[in-house]
């Protein structure tokens, strides 16, 4: 099959977006392949997930039915880290939940003299970010680690940690159709979305420096409540981020 025949075939399965994604990731397609893809595209599969691959931060990442698929909301995660760092300093950051390890990956990338930890408690999502750690070269940066929000501990205490945990409610009629091609242990966190959050707000202030910083993705509506978690366990608020929409993003802590 030559490659205008399967652009037109994934074109109308998907759009003109799609097609050309799929088409520049994989000029050579066999008919089998041009129609299975096409299938998947009807079936409301997010492209990434077909073609396993997703950019990120200006980073191509890998990613599959085990991870959440990189977005451009949580890059406002990434900026806000990277706005606060400055130069000639080591810095030691904790991922709490990595899937793809799309989030340390690009603070090491981006960040000077930086090492971190990357944890999460489904042992598919960690293969993932291995492989997204391995072939961006940072093997001597990062680290992972299976361990959940509750219960992770560590000898060393870390300048930075982030997290963009689970922080959809079960029943949230929110979630698109392309949710269903993520896994749930990524997205669902309790009847009311917040389950995580009290558990990092408790458990990571072990995991800290006196001066260090912590910061959260959330959830669309979601900042009174997360605040009020983390002020309960004695973390102090510092400021919100906002996402290119305008909707409060990324909160920021420290004790």
């Amino acid at each position: 099959m030559n490659i205008n025949q399967a652009f037109t075939i994934l074109e109308k399965s998907g759009g003109v977006r799609a097609a050309r994604i799929i088409t520049t990731k994989h000029p050579k397609l066999s008919w089998w392949r041009t129609f299975y893809y096409s299938y998947q595209l009807k079936r409301g599969m997010p492209v990434a997930k077909i073609i396993h691959s997703k950019w990120f931060y200006g980073i191509e990442f890998y990613t599959n039915k085990h991870t959440l698929d990189p977005r451009p909301d949580t890059e406002t995660l990434v900026e806000s880290v990277i706005k606060d760092c400055v130069a000639d300093k080591n810095r030691t950051i904790l991922d709490m939940g990595t899937g793809t390890g799309c989030i340390i990956c690009a603070l090491c990338k981006n960040i000077p003299n930086t090492t971190g930890i990357a944890i999460d408690k489904s042992r598919k999502a960690l293969r993932v970010a291995k492989k997204n750690i391995k072939k961006l070269n940072l093997t001597k940066q990062i680290k992972t680690k299976h361990a959940d929000f509750s219960k992770f501990q560590s000898n060393e205490k870390f300048d930075i940690i982030v997290s963009n945990p689970p922080y959809i409610k079960y029943g949230d009629i929110r979630v698109n159709t392309h949710a269903k091609f993520d896994p749930a242990i990524a997205l669902y966190a309790g009847n009311d979305g917040l389950a995580a959050y009290e558990q990092i707000a408790k458990n990571a202030k072990k995991l800290i420096k006196k001066d260090g910083k912590i910061y959260l993705e959330i959830g669309v509506g979601q900042s009174a409540q997360v605040i009020k978690i983390f002020n309960f366990y004695g973390w102090k608020f510092e400021r919100t981020e906002k996402d290119l929409s305008g909707i409060n993003r990324v909160l920021v802590f420290t004790l």
